[in-house]
């Protein structure tokens, strides 16, 4: 196996706002998204309310975690497989203790990458992990960590090459490298509503899954390696 792909776990989150229900909501949070509404409000008949249901999953202070999706690369034989496994719950803090349980016992070396993993992923666990009373594993402690320590990996940034105001989505990247593409009868803007109306974790789960092999497959690409035959293991 190419020592590129080595000691490397992929990941990708899904996060939902807190409740579907703006009502039940403490009085202390409703305060505090309504400051954040009205930095978010772009037409009139917008309500903090309608914007907590489209927009809070994204903020880890009022949204939460359902699924972290997982997979590294393994050498079996002669056959290069990628591993994955999901971990959905709606029990936000047993599954935060069983993604850090996970990571702990890996090797040291241990990378994480994500598209857009270091604005998004990794300070969304990070703050939820803390949020919920659990202890920062090394792999995501930045504390006291110069930044050719830190052990994260951004296919947004490879693809960046220094220009940091350029934005460019996983499935463009994905169009444009001649990816099989995460998107089918589902994409990001439908995991709130697909959580709390249809019920529906395990289809986020696969879609979450989907995600975290095409940046798997973006991150060789942009490593020039070669994939040949290379074999997908969903757990």
């Amino acid at each position: 196996m190419n020592k590129a792909l080595k000691d490397i776990l992929f990941l990708d989150i899904e996060t939902v706002s807190q409740s579907y229900d703006y009502n039940a909501l403490d009085e202390r949070i409703k305060k505090q998204w309504a400051r954040k509404a009205a930095f978010l409000k772009k037409e009139e008949n917008q309500t903090d309310e309608s914007l907590f249901l489209e927009r809070s999953g994204i903020y880890a202070e009022f949204g939460k975690i359902i699924v972290i999706g997982l997979g590294f690369f393994h050498q079996e034989g002669d056959q290069l497989q990628f591993r994955t496994k999901a971990l959905k719950n709606d029990n936000e803090l047993e599954l935060l203790e069983e993604f850090r349980a996970i990571i702990t016992k890996m090797t040291p070396d241990l990378r994480l990458c994500g598209h857009n993993g270091r604005e998004f992923d990794f300070p969304y666990l990070s703050r939820r992990m803390l949020i919920n009373g659990i202890s920062l594993p090394d792999a995501l402690n930045l504390s006291g960590k110069k930044p050719w320590e830190i052990n994260h990996l951004d296919t947004m940034d490879m693809w960046k090459f220094g220009d940091w105001k350029h934005y460019t989505s996983l499935d463009l990247l994905a169009a444009i490298f001649d990816i099989d593409s995460s998107k089918s009868d589902m994409d990001g803007s439908m995991v709130n509503q697909v959580y709390h109306k249809d019920k529906d974790l395990k289809k986020i789960a696969e879609y979450c899954l989907r995600d975290v092999v095409v940046t798997a497959k973006l991150y060789a690409k942009l490593k020039s390696i070669v994939l040949d035959d290379l074999e997908i293991i969903i757990n």
